[in-house]
């Protein structure tokens, strides 16, 4: 399915019955990589699989920023007019979960895994290895790694929804930066997940539906 928001068209698919969760990929992927979780997730949400712009089959923009494409999941909700939303954003997608939760009410619960809030927050071997791949042949998608996101203290702060900050014990962001998150969102809960590195619990994986739960009824 479609919706039209903001000029673009963002593909979703829906599925399942209950509270509206929204489940938004990292950067080059698609809705596909929570397979797995769906399955579960089904029988308790309403799952909104979607596509950011630029990726899957949404529509393609001459320039791609964070804060475009979290703008277009605020209209998404609004679209659709969901209301007491669980947004749960892998990567680039729990990027997009921040911004979109400074600047609605719509989502009163927000999981993020393995977000940063500023391009040094990767770990330094993954910033090299983005700069050469984008030197090599240069993407959209590798340029907006290499140059945002740019959230502060201050940003943090604006953000109400209940809020469960994850991240792998092996992961690509630094843990530093995953502390630097959880602490500046008031009341929000840190897990840094034993033994997982970015998204081995995520892509194609059903471990993470746990989290969502935990979300969904002790936060």
């Amino acid at each position: 399915m479609y919706a039209h928001v903001r000029g673009i068209d963002l593909f979703y698919e829906k599925c399942g019955s209950g509270r509206p969760l929204l489940l938004v990929h990292g950067n080059g992927e698609d809705h596909t990589i929570f397979d797995r979780g769906i399955e579960l997730l089904k029988e308790r949400f309403t799952c909104y699989a979607i596509d950011s712009r630029c990726h899957g089959s949404s529509t393609v923009t001459e320039e791609l920023h964070y804060q475009d494409m979290a703008d277009d999941l605020t209209a998404f909700m609004e679209e659709l007019d969901l209301h007491d939303v669980l947004f749960y954003g892998f990567s680039d997608g729990g990027i997009l979960g921040l911004l979109a939760a400074m600047k609605t009410e719509r989502i009163t619960t927000l999981v993020t895994s393995g977000a940063n809030v500023t391009p040094d927050g990767v770990k330094p071997f993954l910033k090299t290895f983005i700069q050469v791949m984008n030197f090599i042949k240069p993407d959209d998608k590798l340029q907006l790694m290499l140059n945002e996101p740019h959230i502060t203290e201050e940003d943090l702060s604006k953000i109400k929804a209940k809020t469960l900050v994850l991240a792998g014990e092996k992961d690509l962001v630094t843990e530093s930066e995953t502390r630097f998150i959880a602490e500046h969102i008031k009341g929000s809960e840190l897990h840094i997940i034993p033994g997982e590195g970015h998204g081995s619990y995520i892509v194609h994986s059903e471990k993470f539906v746990r989290y969502l739960v935990y979300a969904d009824t002790k936060l």
